[in-house]
């Protein structure tokens, strides 16, 4: 599961820069627009949060076996995520929608912009202050910790069993994948329709898309079943996963950019991502067992420098897009160069913040380094029962 959540943020890097040569739009400028952009970007953007929350549940239930209290580990939640969370919003988030609006002629410095406009709560040119950019992700995530504490909390644990042998009946056998697709497609099609705009008062679809799949992974975490079942069916749900985005890819060839898909083929298309998105996610748990279930010295450093390097990625990638705009660059170099800048930028954060011990707790870190690396590996999906 480690090395399933580093590959998955490294996706994210290659995920964000290539959104700016894609004609949906960002915040950055670019070179242009790329017209077979946007082919390689609907292969991950379908399930890409999906997996990430999914992780994250699975990660937390970890946490929550290794606290053994319910309240411990509410209370190093509320801290390992809020504090980074604040830090972000505060710190690294707002130098983004300052070069947003410098390039739309914004007259004032940084000093005015924080002191007068950044922490406003009212619009400023384009942009809606204050901005939570790409820290939504730890917000929601804090949230769906919260909720879940609280539950956990407030059933008593024969209600608890009652669910897990619920959802291990529908998910532990032939039930799997039909299941899950269905579930996705149900949240697609509810009468106010698909939203994922990062808004936490606003993303009624959203949350019940990525909370059940933060739900699914703390499931996952402790269910022989359900584990059992994703390592017989994996090849199955590549399938499926690959069938779905073959034919996001029509649709893509058909109405690209943002030409909008016509309303007698949006359910086939809404079909087709939940399909591309839980066959996906449950083949990329079945790989993961059956090939990345090992250690190597990398592995600690790297899970620990997944949470910074996401704090500071698109404040990085926004201020080299920034510089690059004037160089003349062609979109390949323009890209390679924004991967290479982002990943190595991104790592400096990491390195030099994992130094400094009051800042440690600000970027997501432990207050004191661990001085010998945990050796403890997960159980392999199929080798469990």
């Amino acid at each position: 599961m480690d090395w399933l959540r580093v590959g998955a943020f490294v996706l994210l890097i290659f995920y964000h820069v290539g959104f700016s040569f894609t004609p949906w739009g960002y915040q950055t400028p670019t070179r242009g627009v790329v017209a077979w952009a946007e082919i390689p970007l609907l292969g991950l953007s379908a399930w890409r949060l999906a997996l990430l929350f999914a992780i994250s549940g699975y990660a937390s239930a970890a946490l929550l076996k290794k606290d053994g209290n319910n309240r411990v580990f509410l209370k190093s939640r509320v801290l390992r995520l809020g504090i980074p969370l604040l830090f972000g919003l505060t710190v690294v988030v707002p130098p983004q929608p300052y070069m947003g609006l410098i390039n739309s002629g914004y007259a004032h410095g940084y000093g005015y912009f924080l002191l007068h406009d950044a922490f406003s709560f009212r619009t400023v040119g384009y942009e809606s202050l204050p901005a939570t950019m790409h820290m939504w992700f730890v917000i929601y995530l804090l949230v769906y910790t919260l909720l879940l504490c609280f539950a956990l909390m407030a059933l008593p644990d024969a209600w608890r069993a009652k669910l897990q042998k619920a959802a291990e009946r529908v998910l532990s056998g032939p039930a799997l994948l039909p299941a899950g697709i269905g579930l996705i497609f149900l949240v697609r099609l509810i009468p106010y329709g698909w939203t994922d705009i990062h808004n936490l008062l606003q993303d009624r679809a959203a949350h019940l898309h990525y909370g059940g799949m933060f739900l699914f992974g703390f499931l996952l975490r402790g269910s022989v079943p359900i584990q059992q079942a994703i390592a017989r069916q994996w090849k199955v749900a590549l399938v499926l996963g690959i069938a779905g985005y073959a034919w996001v890819i029509r649709d893509s060839l058909l109405y690209p950019g943002n030409i909008p898909t016509p309303a007698a083929w949006e359910q086939p298309l809404s079909f087709a991502k939940s399909m591309q998105c839980w066959g996906t996610v449950i083949a990329l748990f079945g790989i993961a067992d059956r090939f990345w279930n090992f250690d190597s010295r990398w592995r600690v450093t790297l899970v620990e420098a997944v949470f910074p390097i996401y704090i500071a990625h698109q404040t990085v990638m926004v201020f080299v897009s920034y510089g690059l705009r004037d160089m003349g660059l062609t979109a390949l170099p323009e890209f390679l160069t924004l991967c290479l800048t982002v990943a190595g930028g991104s790592w400096l954060f990491y390195l030099l913040g994992r130094e400094i011990g009051p800042l440690r707790p600000l970027i997501g870190l432990k207050r004191h380094r661990t001085r010998k690396p945990v050796d403890e590996k997960e159980p392999a999906l199929a080798s469990i029962g």
